[in-house]
């Protein structure tokens, strides 16, 4: 337990920190990866590159000093984070390296500012965080393995099927290489993927959701292609995926986590709302709730044009033999062949106050992914129509508290 001095100490020093939070960040990951090079394995480079995660941990540090008085104010955000690094295969011994160099970077960067007393409470609320990480994170694997077709660490898979989806968008049917079942999921989890980025000369993990239902025997994953723009580059993994991973090479998996799934036991609507690739675990969501005829499933989708819309076809052949399930398609820039009725419903962005009559339904709950500026609109957009915050869930896939 934290006493209350040591919170005081750092809820007094958590502004002066986040003032310098950067600066702090990049030092920290600057003596990280000088002390533990292997550690770069683990992280996204890709993000290193673009400075997200520095801010990312810099936003999670301050975010856990405001709360120090009530951290179960944090459950939800700590069980998402506990989940990426399952996932991630971040073991216990990574802690206290990240730690004595997030404590470093703080000396560093602060010099005679950072007092002993100060230096000290941080090291303690460090401690207690990690603590709490690592119990929730130790549950996690134990339950996962404990199931049939579970395992912790890195299982090796076979790609069974590499299948284009559209112009930008493939899915690869994963198999273990050992034959033997795999594990269930919930509906809308996500898997790791660990393949080496010769580039980089390093492994590299993405997390991709399940974009089909669990059939015990293997895993679908749908991967946009990163191509990357003046701002960013092209994505390390999403580019090896589709130009060099092939049917009959190998990958490593992790087994499914995540906190971002529908109630399958439910029997209330549920809204579905997706941009881009965002619809991956949303079409694993719909062809699980589908099967309960009584429940109602309605789902937005939004794309550029049918170039880039993935799986149009299979939903609309599921809409037309599926009564409780409806598909509202908007397109953003249609291309001349593109028909309004038949490709898509409307054009533009998705309009949710527009919807308002398919969407308000008693007692749905609301889910979204896609890209986070689209992920704000739509959220806000269901908030102006009273939308309760308790049923409005959301993904995320980007830097967290250890910033993968």
């Amino acid at each position: 337990m934290l006493t209350q001095k040591t919170k005081d100490i750092v809820k007094a020093t958590a502004p002066v920190l986040a003032q310098h939070g950067k600066a702090i960040i990049t030092r920290f990951y600057t003596r990280l990866f000088e002390a533990h090079p292997e550690l770069k394995n683990v992280f996204n480079m890709a993000h290193q590159e673009q400075g997200q995660q520095q801010e990312a941990l810099a936003r999670a540090v301050y975010a856990y000093a405001e709360n120090i008085e009530d951290p179960s104010s944090l459950a939800a955000v700590l069980g998402n984070i506990a989940n990426k690094h399952a996932s991630l295969d971040v073991k216990a011994e990574h802690y206290p390296i990240v730690g004595e160099h997030l404590l470093g970077a703080i000396k560093d960067v602060l010099g005679d500012a950072a007092t002993e007393d100060i230096i000290s409470a941080w090291a303690q609320a460090y401690g207690n965080l990690a603590d709490v990480l690592m119990g929730m994170e130790s549950e996690l694997r134990e339950s996962r393995s404990a199931q049939s077709g579970g395992w912790n660490g890195w299982r090796t898979f076979v790609v069974k099927e590499k299948r284009p989806e559209s112009s930008v968008i493939t899915s690869f049917i994963l198999e273990p290489k050992d034959g033997k079942p795999v594990a269930d999921f919930e509906p809308g989890q996500y898997i790791s993927i660990a393949v080496n980025v010769a580039d980089l000369g390093l492994q590299q993990i993405r997390q991709y959701s399940l974009s089909d239902v669990p059939n015990g025997h293997t895993y679908r994953i749908s991967v946009k292609r990163e191509d990357g723009d003046a701002a960013r580059r092209p994505g390390y993994v999403s580019s090896l995926l589709h130009d060099h991973v092939n049917v009959g090479d190998e990958v490593k998996l992790a087994a499914p986590y995540g906190t971002f799934f529908i109630d399958v036991h439910a029997t209330t609507p549920i809204v579905l709302i997706s941009g881009g690739v965002g619809l991956t675990p949303m079409v694993s969501m719909l062809k699980r709730a589908i099967q309960d005829p009584q429940r109602q499933v309605v789902f937005i989708h939004g794309a550029r044009n049918s170039a880039v819309h993935a799986m149009r076809d299979r939903l609309r052949r599921t809409a037309a033999t599926h009564s409780n399930f409806k598909a509202i398609i908007f397109y953003d820039a249609p291309l001349d062949a593109d028909v309004q009725g038949t490709d898509y419903d409307y054009p533009g962005f998705i309009d949710l106050n527009a919807l308002r009559n398919e969407i308000l339904l008693p007692e749905a709950d609301y889910y979204i992914c896609g890209p986070i500026p689209f992920m704000r609109i739509q959220h806000d957009a269901l908030k102006a129509l009273d939308i309760h915050e308790s049923k409005i869930h959301y993904e995320v896939f980007g830097p967290d508290l250890f910033a993968e």
